[in-house]
């Protein structure tokens, strides 16, 4: 088994060891070289426009325009610049800053889209709206998968909570006429799903990933079996769910560029907004969160103080499936009018890899969720301006984002102490 080299810098004061790895630069340099082989085997004569207005903005911003070939050569220098001081910090026994990370990313982002839409027009605006949408339910993934890991539980059963939720809040809303009761039904789900997962996994001491993939297996076979004996003979009754409708707030849609991407959206991305915020709050600066992060760290100590483990791992389990069933209800009330089976298509797992990329914090772990999204995004705005990228690429594309986020972009990070190890009180 290989290691990445890594750097040891020793302070003789306190005694501390800190070691530096050279992964970040080694993917950096890998990346850069990758991507010159694509202006240098297949230039792309012409220009790119990238479109910053929408067509119903009340300030239209003139289109960007960029030479192909020159905008991903000189993204190609920047890159290399960036991989060059990437070394020179490790050299230093220094990590590499976040802020250098984004401008790689950032960077490589823009030179591959300029050489992609060579000759064409990239309506930005779409690409990143739809990138927050098709992110929603990851985030709702994530979130409840960071809740549940950091109370000590691993929650594989992401897949099954946002299936259950989708199911449900077709039927719901379908049966009540009423967005809203979907919702509230895709949250009884997740939280039903997550309660059987705590039954297992807390009580009985269950090997909490079997449970977890086993449960997943239970779901997709549960709503395909009844979507094929119920709702297909029943579609106009309890498979026409009423959608949740896009809702513009007055001045903030208007911003150019920001007001179309965020604030031009569904009721349930501005709830994804606020659970994103209060998730975060209550984790770091309430009781709660204190609480929930002590037994996922370290149950025998929250024990002693009187913190009951079991109960609160309980009650945050559902509450990590309440807010994962939120996810599976953008599916029906947002995304399509209608329940399919596996409809979400393994957003579950994208949704821990995005865990386990924002290393177990809800605001990171929604940004890798948005990269996703983005990068889901991105494989249909490049298809549809006929861009020369191979569609087995753009399929393979959000995929590769994520074994690039989570190899080079993450390097080490530690889980909770206990999570996934069961707690025998002695």
């Amino acid at each position: 088994m290989t290691t990445t080299p890594a750097t040891a810098v020793v302070s003789d004061g306190q005694r501390t060891v800190t070691v530096v790895s050279w992964k970040t630069t080694i993917v950096f340099a890998v990346f850069t070289v990758l991507f010159a082989l694509l202006p240098l085997l297949a230039p792309r004569r012409g220009e790119s426009a990238f479109r910053l207005a929408a067509g119903g903005d009340a300030i239209q911003l003139a289109d960007l325009v960029l030479p192909a070939d020159g905008t991903a050569w000189f993204a190609v220098v920047v890159m290399a610049l960036v991989t060059v001081a990437a070394a020179f910090f490790t050299t230093r026994g220094r990590r590499t800053p976040l802020w250098l990370t984004a401008v790689f990313g950032v960077v490589l982002v823009i030179g591959f889209l300029a050489w992609a839409s060579a000759g064409a027009t990239l309506p930005v605006v779409s690409l990143l709206a739809g990138s927050i949408a098709l992110a929603t339910p990851l985030v709702f993934g994530a979130l409840g998968g960071v809740i549940g890991e950091r109370v000590g539980v691993v929650n594989i059963a992401i897949e099954g909570q946002l299936l259950a939720g989708a199911f449900s809040a077709a039927v719901a809303s379908s049966l009540t006429g009423s967005p809203w009761a979907g919702l509230v039904a895709a949250m009884v789900a997740g939280v039903l799903v997550g309660l059987v997962l705590s039954v297992f996994a807390i009580t009985y001491y269950v090997n909490q990933v079997i449970v977890g993939v086993v449960l997943n297996v239970l779901v997709i076979g549960l709503t395909t079996f009844l979507y094929r004996q119920v709702l297909v003979p029943n579609s106009d009754t309890l498979n026409s769910p009423e959608l949740f409708r896009t809702v513009s707030i007055p001045l903030l849609s208007e911003i150019p560029i920001i007001g179309p991407v965020l604030f031009r959206q569904s009721v349930i991305v501005y709830v994804m907004f606020l659970a994103v915020f209060l998730v975060w709050y209550g984790m770091y600066r309430t009781r709660w969160g204190l609480r929930l992060r002590a037994v996922g760290e370290h149950p025998q100590a929250a024990d002693t103080v009187g913190i009951k483990v079991a109960r609160t791992r309980y009650v945050n389990m559902m509450l990590a499936g309440a807010v994962a069933g939120m996810g599976g209800a953008f599916y029906t009330l947002v995304s399509v009018p209608a329940f399919n089976r596996e409809m979400t298509a393994g957003a579950g797992f994208i949704a821990l890899a995005a865990v386990i990329f924002g290393k177990w914090d809800p605001l990171r772990a929604t940004l890798a969720a948005l990269l996703f999204g983005f990068a889901t995004n991105l494989q249909g705005i490049l298809s549809v301006i006929g861009s020369p990228v191979p569609s087995q690429f753009m399929l393979m594309l959000p995929y590769l984002v994520t074994i690039f986020a989570v190899a080079g972009v993450v390097g080490r990070s530690r889980p909770p102490a206990a999570s996934g190890v069961p707690y025998v009180k002695s």
